[in-house]
C-alpha cells in the first residue's frame, strides 16, 4: 500500500486530502493559509484555467506554482467532469464527439469557442506545470442508460491512448528523465455498471499509468456514496495511487479508505465554510490502543445560530488552527453577520485543518495496522 507520492514538489504523505483550487485559488485564502493548515496539495481545473486567465498567461508567470506562490504539489483536472456538468444537461453549452470536447461561448462576453482534444489536454497541463495530470475522460450523466455509459467508456479508453501517446512525445520533446516528469493518471468510468467498469479498467491498464482514478458521480441516484460500485472499482486497480475524485465528506473519506483509495479532492469543505458550517471532531485525538471505530467522528457548528453572539469558547477546544486559537464563536458570528471577508477566510482555514487532521488519523492508524500486522 502506498504510503506517499512522490512528486515534482515534494512528497505528498498518503492518503491525502486535495483542495479545489479550480482557477487557481482555495477561495478566500491564501497559500501561507493553505501551508499553516498543513495541506499538502491542490486541485487546478484545465477547462476554466484555458478559460479565464488563459494557459499562455499562467505560463508566462512560470507556471501555475509561481502564479500562486504555492511550492507544494499541484494536481490538474482535465475539464471531463465540465463537460458532463455543461454539455450533457444543455447541448447549446457545445458538443462531444470522439475528436474531443468543443465548448462553445454561451452567456459570456469574449469569450471564444474551446476545442479540447486529447492532445491539447495533455499540452495544457505541461504547460501549467502540474507534477499530477489527469487524462480526458467522457463522463456520463448518473441518469444515462448502458447505451450511453458503455459510449462513454469506449471514448474514455480511445481518449486515454491519445493522452498516452501525447504525454509520451511531451515528455521526450522536453527530454525529461523519469525522476523530471510528472505523473499521469488514467480515470475509469462506466457508471453504477460493473461490467463497463471492469472493460474501461481493461482497456486502460495495458497502457501503464502512474496512477487510477474513480471516474464520474461517486453517489447514486438518492444522494448516497456508491459504496459497492466505489469498491468494486478499486479492485480493478493495480496496487498504485488509487484517487476518489470528488469524494469529499468525512465519513465517505473513511470508507473509501478502507477501500483502498488514498488520494481525494472535494469543494466540499471549503463550500460549507462559506455557508458557516464548519466541522468539529466529536472527541480528542486517540492514541493508537484506542482508536475510535469511525475516525471521522465529527458533527456540524452552524455559526449563524444565535446562541453563539455571545459564545466566547473557539469553535472548537481540539483544533489548533489559526481561528480557533486567536477567535471566538462570538466574533465569527459577528463576522459572518455584517459580511466582513475575513468571516470566509477564517471558516475556510478552520474547515481545511479539520480536513488536514482526518488525514493525519488515517495516516496514524494505517501505521499502526502495517505495526500490528508485522508483530
Amino acid at each position: 500500500m502506498w504510503s506517499e507520492l512522490p512528486t515534482l514538489h515534494g512528497l505528498a504523505l498518503l492518503p491525502a486530502f486535495f483542495p479545489d483550487a479550480t482557477r487557481a485559488v482555495v477561495r478566500a485564502i491564501d497559500a501561507k493559509d493553505l501551508e499553516d493548515c498543513a495541506i499538502q496539495g491542490l486541485v487546478v481545473n484545465t477547462f476554466h484555467l484555458t478559460r479565464t486567465p488563459g494557459v499562455g498567461l499562467i505560463k508566462s508567470q512560470g507556471g501555475i506554482h509561481a502564479f500562486m506562490n504555492w511550492k507544494a504539489p499541484v494536481l490538474s483536472d482535465s475539464g471531463g467532469f465540465q463537460a458532463m456538468s455543461m454539455i450533457r444537461e444543455n447541448a447549446r453549452y457545445g458538443t462531444i464527439s470522439d475528436a474531443g470536447i468543443t465548448l462553445s461561448p454561451v452567456d459570456t462576453k469574449g469569450a471564444r469557442k474551446l476545442k479540447l482534444t486529447p492532445e491539447k489536454c495533455i499540452q495544457i497541463q505541461f504547460d501549467l506545470g502540474a507534477d499530477l495530470m489527469v487524462c480526458l475522460d467522457d463522463c456520463p450523466r448518473p441518469d444515462d442508460d448502458v447505451q450511453e455509459v458503455s459510449e462513454s467508456v469506449r471514448r474514455t479508453i480511445l481518449w486515454a491512448e491519445r493522452c498516452k501517446s501525447e504525454f509520451e512525445r511531451q515528455v521526450a520533446e522536453r527530454r525529461l528523465a523519469d525522476g523530471e516528469r510528472p505523473l499521469l493518471f488514467g480515470i475509469i468510468q462506466g457508471g453504477y455498471d460493473e461490467e463497463l467498469r471492469r472493460r474501461c479498467a481493461e482497456g486502460l491498464l495495458p497502457l501503464g499509468f502512474d496512477g487510477y482514478g474513480f471516474g464520474g458521480w461517486p453517489l447514486d441516484l438518492e444522494g448516497n456514496l456508491a459504496a459497492d460500485i466505489l469498491a468494486y472499482t478499486a479492485s480493478l486497480m493495480p496496487e498504485t495511487v488509487k484517487y476518489a475524485l470528488g469524494v469529499g465528506s468525512p465519513e465517505s473519506i473513511v470508507r473509501c479508505w478502507r477501500m483502498g483509495y488514498r488520494l481525494f479532492d472535494c469543494v466540499l469543505p471549503t463550500r460549507d465554510a462559506r455557508h458557516q458550517r464548519l466541522y468539529c471532531f466529536d472527541e480528542a485525538m486517540v492514541d493508537l490502543s484506542r482508536r475510535p471505530l469511525n475516525p471521522a467522528a465529527h458533527h456540524f457548528l452552524y455559526i449563524q445560530d444565535a446562541k453563539y453572539k455571545r459564545d466566547p469558547r473557539p469553535i472548537s477546544e481540539l483544533c489548533d488552527c489559526h481561528c480557533c486559537t486567536h477567535f471566538s464563536r462570538s466574533y465569527l458570528h459577528h463576522l459572518f453577520e455584517i459580511q466582513e471577508g475575513l468571516a470566509q477566510r477564517l471558516a475556510t482555514i478552520h474547515n481545511l485543518r479539520f480536513y488536514a487532521t482526518l488525514m493525519h488519523r488515517l495516516r496514524q492508524l494505517e501505521n499502526g495496522l502495517q505495526e500490528e500486522r508485522a508483530s
